[in-house]
């Protein structure tokens, strides 16, 4: 299943390698428009703190796009996905060096996006550890006293969001997300939520990870739910080595953590781009990609 890494150069934007209408440029992944498809092309652009930084970490994007992959092949049994193929030679003329995008592209079906942001909580981290310290809920759920930061739930929790394409999503109670998508289609993405976790987090337990939470995106494709956009990513997901788990403490997250503890521990004002990241904070950060890829895609 695991298929090679490695490129030799890291890729900042893909727009000069494909012939294609570009729709959307994230910070990470460019979105092309194929008429009947979307093409997406996944970057080794890296941001922090609403910033995209420099210079690019190579493996990032190919990592992403694989593990989406495989994870979208990994959950089709349990849930219908936007994928129509990754295969970069099915596009033809459309891309001038399909090796530098071999592993970076994704061909899927065109689906209306439901602007809801659907989080999985399996343990009380990060954000939901904020809210429960001040308010003893997570978006509106109570939650019992005496709870331990990264403290395992009983069972997990669905924290949706609001999406907002311009500044940070708005995090809501679950009885907001019924009034803006509708009572039915609120339950089935609550639903489907947790089982694509469940399944994952028993999957990453088999293998010596811990998947702390998630997100998810969904769209509508002639009425039907499917999952688009990435799937259990670094990016979209917290992943915690089971050797490193504790309670109380700040876990080393297998992601852009180098990163992040970088720019904490130096005078950044955060109202500005900061200069480029050292070269041994890429080098640690790509080898946390690739090793997340290596122990999950075997």
């Amino acid at each position: 299943m695991k298929e090679a890494l490695l490129l030799s150069t890291a890729i900042s934007s893909a727009e000069s390698y494909i012939k294609a209408p570009l729709l959307y440029k994230g910070k990470v992944r460019e979105l092309y428009d194929l008429g009947e498809h979307f093409l997406i092309a996944v970057t080794d652009r890296i941001s922090a703190f609403d910033w995209v930084l420099d210079p690019a970490v190579p493996d990032k994007g190919n990592v992403l796009n694989l593990l989406s992959k495989f994870w979208f092949e990994q959950t089709a049994a349990i849930q219908t996905n936007h994928v129509v193929h990754a295969d970069v030679e099915k596009l033809g003329d459309l891309v001038t060096d399909p090796a530098v995008l071999k592993d970076r592209i994704m061909v899927t079906k065109k689906a209306q996006r439901i602007d809801i942001e659907c989080v999985v909580r399996g343990y009380i981290t990060g954000g939901g550890w904020r809210q429960y310290q001040q308010t003893g809920e997570i978006n509106g759920i109570k939650l019992p006293e005496g709870l331990r930061k990264n403290e395992k739930f009983a069972q997990p929790i669905f924290t949706p969001a609001a999406k907002n394409d311009v500044g940070h999503d708005e995090d809501i109670p679950f009885e907001k997300m019924q009034e803006l998508v509708g009572a039915d289609i609120a339950d089935q993405l609550r639903e489907k939520s947790i089982r694509l976790y469940e399944f994952a987090h028993a999957f990453c337990a088999e293998r010596g990870i811990i998947l702390a939470d998630t997100k998810f995106e969904f769209g509508l494709i002639d009425g039907e739910i499917i999952l688009i956009d990435e799937i259990f990513t670094p990016d979209s997901s917290r992943y915690w080595a089971k050797e490193n788990y504790a309670l109380d403490i700040e876990i080393d997250s297998m992601d852009k953590e180098p990163v992040r503890t970088y720019l904490s521990g130096t005078d950044w004002d955060k109202n500005s781009k900061p200069d480029p990241l050292p070269a041994d904070v890429v080098e640690e950060t790509s080898r946390r990609y690739r090793e997340i890829y290596n122990r999950l895609a075997k």
